[in-house]
């Protein structure tokens, strides 16, 4: 690079500031979407990588394949016992467990509870999970059972200034404990799905009956091993050990690894590995994000490349000026390249300020917490400007370099490529507005979408309901629940209260179990089971569809103590009628399923959804209990009216007042819902930002082919109008020219938006369909943007005087 390319472009761009603007402008927003997409791409994929030697863990997944069951897939946890038995079955395994996490306990503290993030673990952990400790031993900070390990946030709330280790702290998991701190740890980051804040060791004695119940799922289990092939090996044993070991899986002559089976995954695709039968959302998000940067860069990158080797046509006589004053070829490829590459330089710099200043309105949009790794971010530019400069460049320097001097000195115009320059540029112009008109697409389905899903029939009414999951807390006794029940029945806005093992927002217990049919061989599909309290349907809302609701006149409907061999009624939903084998919800009244654990249905209401949009709405059949203290994990439902803001502040009052000793944890059923929304809603506001700014950068492409085309165009235009031609045929034959390319992008952009949506749709059970009206209104769209986009040109050249446009050069 030399002087003459820094003079040279130093002349171009204040020659020509508005190409210059367009065109640098153009490509710095690319690039600041890019960046900024990158970054978000670069977190999500950043999970757990922050752990050293975390390619050596693995989290057990228990895999379900059970017929007709909910719950196939498979699930970050296990059974409590689970590494107890593989240590048995095989020595040396290194492992440790964690039980709880978000919101898994309690901090007593100067007569107040407060919730955080405590989980149980085995004196192992930090020697599988080597978390740095900034106090302590990491390998005798949990040997004790008094012993626990808090993070530098816990650390600075409860203590101060002072030296932590060695204080004492009351923490309560299942019961109120006093402990000593013995350690602590850094603060995990935000790329982590290890929600700990406070670490205390696992009961020795088991703190569940299902401890070592095959099929239930308490906790998480991680593993370490050496390398990926010893990871690989291990499983290879897994299928015997569950064989060997989870008898109780299956009937006597049937294999238990047939219905459960255990897999190694790798800590890091923890984050966007799916369970259950969970669509892989979070990876298509991702990807998805991903892709709109680079597509969004590369729109920038042909925008900057059409306009270069446009107005480059325009400098033939420069160049042939410079080579009759004696410039080789050589060293006008060389200020060409120079020029191209100083000129992305200028707009990867500008890029990176837009991507700075834009950041804290993107996180603000996505819920995040980005920054700029410039160590990661410069080196990253500096290789994009110059290969961009040369791509950009090499073209332009290439064809007018070759050009004779006296060729183009004598030439009435200056040569532009030709006929194969106007369909290079057409064809960029068609791949760029391709792009574009998919993005409109693509955003227009995603706000479609997630309006649908946030205002969908649920089958219950949400507004005016409130949960309380602190009644779940294992620090509320039993006893006491009546009490409690009965004083939120009391307060001015409750208009009913009920309980269940399950709430909206998906709280509590997961429950599944096989129905046998009569006349059908086998265990029967497998459905959920949800207990429920009295008037739980009337509290939600529920529609019922045929039969009748649970009634305390029906003894079978008491599920209490009763001997299930004499059977039970039970409700199940509209969902559940198909895995029955039941044509309708009339049919299904008054019979009997469950083999030797018969139970009667008694009613049919609609689906109940209370998860995510995602996840299949399950069949399920529901049990009576009449009494709160019988239900094992309880979460209260309350039917207020009036104002939830002056309704939840009451009944938290109300539950300190009661039981001070245990946080109150309740929300307004709209509230829960919200985080089944939030990753769409985060990831549409990033794609329509994402997608706009592309459509822009297309339009600023288009204005400057246009001013090109017309200024090339200028004395055909005088010439058209001599002959006759009226400003309105002026505007037509210009403006057609453009709105040619962007129709022919909709045979681009239609297949492209329509397999991206559907795979994305997909993901969701209850789903908009795909209509064409979306393709016709993105098109539509497209055509006015690019009307618009040239119009204004068109116009100015259709209003010139021929006398002044034959004279024009």
């Amino acid at each position: 690079m030399n002087r003459f390319a820094l003079l040279s472009l130093y002349r171009s761009l204040v020659r020509h500031k508005l190409y210059a603007a367009l065109n640098i402008g153009g490509l710095a927003v690319g690039i600041a979407v890019f960046l900024v997409l990158g970054l978000y791409v670069r977190f999500e994929t950043s999970f757990e990588k922050w752990l050293p030697d975390y390619q050596k863990v693995y989290i057990v997944q228990t895999n379900w394949t059970l017929p007709e069951s909910p719950a196939n897939g498979a699930y970050p946890h296990t059974m409590g016992g689970l590494l107890d038995q593989l240590r048995e079955d095989f020595p040396g395994t290194i492992g440790t467990r964690i039980r709880g996490g978000q919101g898994g306990g309690t901090v007593l503290r100067d007569g107040r509870a407060t919730s955080e993030n405590i989980a149980q673990v085995d004196p192992s952990f930090f020697s599988v999970l080597p978390i740095p400790l900034v106090r302590g031993s990491a390998a005798t900070a949990l040997a004790q059972p008094g012993d626990v390990v808090i993070d530098e946030v816990i650390a600075r709330k409860y203590f101060g200034d002072r030296d932590p280790v060695g204080q004492p702290l009351t923490v309560a998991v299942d019961s109120a404990q006093a402990y000593r701190v013995t350690g602590v740890f850094r603060t995990l980051p935000a790329n982590s799905d290890l929600k700990l804040s406070i670490l205390v060791p696992m009961p020795r004695t088991p703190p569940s009956k299902n401890w070592y119940r095959w099929g239930s799922t308490t906790l998480q289990t991680y593993l370490r091993f050496d390398d990926p092939a010893a990871a690989r090996a291990f499983e290879g044993k897994l299928t015997a050990f569950v064989d060997r070991r989870g008898t109780a899986l299956a009937s006597p002559g049937e294999k238990p690894s047939a219905f459960q089976q255990l897999r190694l995954l790798p800590l890091t695709r923890l984050h966007l590995e799916p369970q259950g039968q969970e669509s892989n959302s979070k990876t298509t998000t991702v990807t998805t994000l991903g892709l709109v940067g680079l597509l969004t860069l590369l729109i920038a990158i042909v925008n900057y490349v059409n306009l270069a080797t446009a107005r480059a046509g325009l400098r033939a006589r420069e160049v042939a000026m410079r080579k009759v004053l004696g410039a080789s070829r050589q060293a006008l490829i060389r200020q060409f390249l120079g020029e191209a590459i100083l000129t992305v330089a200028i707009a990867a710099l500008g890029g990176l300020i837009i991507a700075e200043l834009g950041l804290p309105l993107v996180n603000a949009a996505g819920g995040l917490t980005l920054t700029i790794p410039y160590g990661v971010v410069v080196p990253a530019l500096i290789g994009l400007t110059i290969v961009v400069g040369v791509v950009a460049g090499l073209y332009p320097a290439l064809l007018l370099s070759r050009f004779p001097a006296a060729a183009v000195l004598a030439s009435a115009r200056s040569p532009g490529g030709g006929r194969t320059g106007t369909r290079v540029r057409e064809t960029l112009v068609v791949a760029q507005f391709g792009l574009a008109i998919a993005f409109m697409i693509g955003t227009a389905v995603l706000i479609a979408q997630t309006r649908y899903v946030r205002q969908t029939d649920l089958g219950f009414k949400r507004e005016g309901l409130l949960v309380v999951t602190s009644m779940a807390d294992s620090l509320v006794k039993p006893a006491n629940k009546p009490a409690l029940l009965s004083a939120l029945r009391s307060l001015p806005q409750v208009r009913d209260v009920t309980f269940a093992n399950a709430s909206v927002g998906g709280s509590g217990e997961s429950n599944s179990d096989n129905v046998p049919l009569p006349g059908v061989a086998g265990a029967g599909p497998s459905l959920n089971v949800v207990a429920v309290g009295p008037r739980f349907f009337e509290t939600h809302g529920a529609r019922l569809i045929a039969g009748r609701l649970f009634d305390d006149a029906y003894g079978k409907d008491n599920a209490s103590n009763q001997d299930q061999a004499k059977g039970r009624n039970v409700v199940v939903n509209r969902r559940a009628l198909a895995s029955l084998r039941i044509r309708s919800a009339q049919d299904a009244i008054g019979k009997t399923v469950g083999g030797n654990r018969p139970r009667t249905i008694v009613g049919v209401i609609d689906d109940l959804r209370f998860d995510s949009p995602r996840s299949p709405n399950a069949p399920t059949y529901y049990v009576y209990y009449p009494k709160v203290e019988d239900i094992g994990t309880t979460i209260a439902t309350i039917r207020f009216s009036g104002d939830p803001r002056t309704a939840l502040p009451t009944v938290r009052a109300l539950w300190q007042r009661l039981v001070p000793d245990v946080p109150f944890n309740g929300e307004t059923a709209d509230t829960r819902l919200t985080q089944f929304y939030e990753a769409d809603d985060r990831a549409t506001r990033l794609f329509g930002i994402g997608a706009g700014l592309a459509v822009l950068i297309g339009c600023v492409g288009l204005w400057g082919l246009a001013s090109f085309n017309t200024a090339r165009r200028t004395k055909e235009i005088g010439i058209r109008k001599t002959l006759g031609a009226s400003a309105t045929d002026i505007v037509k034959l210009l403006v057609g020219q453009f709105l040619r390319p962007v129709l022919i992008a909709n045979i681009v952009a239609w297949p492209l938006a329509f397999v991206a949506m559907r795979t994305w749709l997909a993901g969701f059970e209850d789903r908009i369909t795909l209509s064409p009206l979306y393709f016709l209104g993105a098109t539509a769209a497209a055509t006015v943007v690019a009307v618009l986009t040239v119009l204004g040109q068109s116009l100015k050249a259709s209003r010139a005087a021929p006398a002044w446009a034959l004279r024009h050069d």
